[in-house]
């Protein structure tokens, strides 16, 4: 790791009735809060139809642990730029310039960050008119000068006061894996752009290889319903660009106590300056949020086509007066899909329990989901009166690294896990769909949509260190897929711990239950740690 230049340095949830979230309509309150789309606008990949026009602003992902090898800290991974192509020259992938990266922490509930972590971006070409390759020669470190377009980056942290301090000045850029014969030890740059921030903190910027894993022929139609056509990790052999950042927790725990309040609420963005959603306003100095992404799937299968664009632009404690939104949590469209193609009775509206999930957090005084896991109201110092329902990933702390993580996380017993959290190796895909089916409300999988998308893991390993994602694929397969190299280095590969495909047997024996049940013995099990030690 290397050292770079760094200076030293929010009621309660349901004390309104819902009909009372959403008197106000999406529109009016994108203009009330005077944003508007900008040039593009969206989470996860390619959902919101603006986005497919500026893939640079695209939040693919949004991931947060414990860090399993350092659990007195948090690790927030987030992705940007879908699909890239390893054989993607001679113009490669970067962030860019013209736009800020953003990790923001709400830590008392209110729908607002307390924390905002900004990466603002900056490249450099040693040659500019008389070469066109990305590099002249092998590259074996990142200031090595046959690397002829390098990125840099600052980063800096804003308090809910708007306090900023700068962590980072010139901190280096992880580039896109041109091939062996280019950048021969990869592995090595990869881990000259982990950087240590203060403190604490590490951060890396660069090329990775994408960690999400689906099979997106779902959207035929739910496979058009013939179940036989799954199985094909649509995102294998694919990068991204990633940043990551690792946090000790009493930097992000409310009043630097993650014993006390060891919840905080999650959530990425993109900014950009200038235009709004007709492609007017270039030139203004203002910053624009044009890409927001909390709990994965949300904007992709819960929010309706149009609204996605403005969803995006909307900061998370507007997210309650955001009826057509709201209506679509209590209501969703997904569960009908499903009744329709496969016959499989969707759940009485209204969806309390996905209300729960995505946007007040799990708690027994929340909703129809009696355990205590990650919602604000646990954090002893929080303010009952300010908190709002928000659309955030909320991460309750205090739950231990599960030793082997089991891909369908809480709904199999593991609580290390989505929701709580999101995890490199969690299967958010089939999660979501047993959540979207009640599973997560009767304790039960559906028994018919046992084994998901049937893409269970990541097509290569993660590591077993900061920043845990695996190094970018290389090269192409003659049928122009990416071919699925090594991707992590030899010293940190580690096996994943998948959990075994569920049977149907399990499905029907309510491993659900189990799920929910370990929740409630942790939650105990927690409440009696905290009286014997006076908290």
């Amino acid at each position: 790791m290397t050292r770079h230049t760094r200076r030293a340095d929010r009621g309660r949830l349901f004390s309104r009735s819902l009909a009372g979230l959403g008197a106000t309509t999406l529109a009016a309150s994108v203009a009330v809060a005077g944003l508007a789309p900008g040039v593009s606008s969206a989470s996860s990949h390619r959902e919101a139809p603006l986005i497919a026009g500026d893939p640079r602003a695209d939040n693919t992902d949004l991931y947060a642990f414990t860090s399993p090898d350092r659990p007195d800290t948090v690790t927030f991974v987030a992705n940007w730029i879908p699909f890239e192509e390893p054989d993607g020259g001679p113009n490669f992938y970067q962030f860019a310039d013209d736009a800020r990266y953003n990790i923001k922490i709400d830590s008392d509930g209110d729908g607002r960050a307390d924390l905002t972590y900004s990466w603002k971006f900056r490249t450099h070409v040693r040659d500019a008119e008389g070469q066109f390759l990305y590099n002249t020669g092998p590259v074996t470190s990142l200031d090595d000068p046959d690397l002829n377009i390098r990125q840099t980056y600052s980063l800096t942290v804003t308090d809910r006061w708007g306090q900023r301090h700068k962590l980072l000045r010139d901190a280096p850029v992880a580039p896109s894996r041109v091939g062996n014969a280019s950048m021969p030890d990869y592995a090595a740059l990869r881990d000259e752009a982990v950087v240590e921030a203060g403190r604490g903190t590490r951060s890396f910027a660069g090329q990775t290889e994408d960690p999400f894993f689906a099979d997106l022929r779902v959207f035929d139609l739910l496979y058009g319903g013939d179940l036989s056509k799954r199985g094909k990790d649509t995102f294998a052999g694919y990068n991204v660009n990633t940043i990551a950042l690792q946090v000790p927790k009493k930097a992000l725990a409310l009043h630097h106590s993650p014993k006390r309040n060891p919840v905080i609420g999650v959530w990425s963005t993109t900014d950009r300056k200038g235009a709004d959603v007709t492609g007017k306003g270039a030139g203004h100095d203002r910053w624009r949020q044009v890409s927001r992404l909390g709990n994965p799937l949300v904007n992709e299968v819960v929010v309706p086509l149009k609204f996605k664009d403005a969803f995006n632009t909307l900061e998370p404690f507007q997210d309650r007066t955001v009826q057509p939104v709201v209506d679509k949590v209590l209501d969703p469209i997904l569960p009908k899909l499903v009744e329709q193609v496969y016959g499989i009775p969707a759940p009485p509206a209204p969806r309390r329990d996905l209300f729960e999930i995505f946007l007040t957090g799990i708690c027994e005084e929340c909703g129809p989901i009696k355990a205590d896991l990650n919602s604000h109201r646990l954090n002893r110092d929080a303010r009952p009166e300010t908190i709002v329902p928000a659309e955030e990933l909320r991460l309750n702390m205090s739950v231990p690294v599960t030793e082997q993580p089991q891909r369908l996380a809480v709904l199999a017993g593991d609580l290390g896990g989505w929701p709580n959290g999101r995890r490199l190796t969690d299967d958010v895909v089939d999660i979501a769909l047993q959540a979207a089916e009640g599973a997560a409300q009767t304790g039960e999988l559906v028994d018919a949509l046992a084994e998901g998308d049937k893409v269970d893991a990541n097509d290569v390993t993660f590591g077993a260190r900061f920043p845990y994602v695996a190094l970018p694929h290389q090269g192409s397969t003659p049928d122009g897929r990416a071919a699925k190299t090594s991707a992590t280095a030899s010293e940190s590969a580690v096996k994943r711990a998948v959990a075994p495909a569920v049977s149907t047997g399990l499905a029907t024996a309510g491993i659900g239950l189990l799920g929910f049940g370990g929740l409630r013995m942790w939650r105990e099990r927690d409440r009696s740690r905290r009286h014997r030690h006076g908290h």
